[in-house]
């Protein structure tokens, strides 16, 4: 499976058979915009954690111009069902079987709401198990217990948990929430994108590896194979 980091919690997914986008903000987002051109993204299907703007700011464009299927929340789901675009309505601690893969939908500790104030559900995370490969996207989250029910359903390959602090967890908890859910291998995201989650990164990166653990930080266009 290919990789490709998209800025904040935009990534995407590379399978045989389809492409899967994540929590899309890119023409708003000064580190992306003059690096991807949305045009050329078209997903399968795109996810997303939550109704927040850094999060949710493109998916309606590119659903459009893709014919692409949103996963989320229920109230997500209604929402941009209501703007005729095909939709799949999940919730916490449901499961459903794509053409790609198997999908849970799992518990965050955040806020969820549109730009103009409405109600976006409540937020989340997903764990992908995509042929031999299983992926935690923790979204914007809080550290929490419930990590740890985790590991107790799957043996993860990589687990992509926001570093940025302040709004999310910081470096530290982020290492704390990679030994609840049993992972070594993490991306981060939700970093730099404004100034309130600019991190270190070679701090981070150290972080991390004193505890014997993996945290990479992608370039904004940057792929790799899983």
């Amino acid at each position: 499976m290919e990789i490709t980091y998209y800025g904040q919690n935009c990534f995407g997914f590379k399978t045989e058979n389809n492409f899967i986008l994540t929590d899309p903000f890119i023409t708003g987002n000064d580190l992306a915009k003059d690096k991807i051109d949305i045009k050329e993204l078209n997903p399968d299907f795109i996810f997303l954690t939550h109704a927040h703007q850094d999060h949710t700011l493109d998916a309606e464009a590119i659903a459009k111009q893709a014919g692409a299927t949103i996963v989320s929340n229920y109230e997500i789901a209604n929402h941009y069902s209501e703007k005729d675009i095909e939709t799949h309505p999940m919730n916490h601690g449901g499961s459903w079987e794509f053409s790609f893969g198997k999908v849970k939908y799992v518990n965050a500790i955040h806020t969820s709401s549109f730009p103009d104030g409405s109600y976006g559900g409540q937020p989340g995370g997903f764990v992908f198990s995509i042929g031999d490969k299983t992926i935690y996207m923790a979204g914007d989250t809080a550290l929490t217990m419930d990590m740890k029910l985790i590991p107790l359903e799957f043996d993860l390959d990589l687990a992509i948990l926001p570093i940025g602090d302040n709004f999310t967890m910081g470096i530290a908890d982020a290492v704390r929430a990679s030994d609840f859910i049993e992972c070594n291998n993490v991306i981060g995201c939700h970093y730099d994108t404004f100034g309130y989650i600019e991190i270190d990164h070679d701090g981070a990166r150290k972080a991390f590896e004193a505890v014997e653990k993996k945290l990479t930080l992608l370039e904004i266009g940057e792929s790799f194979e899983l």
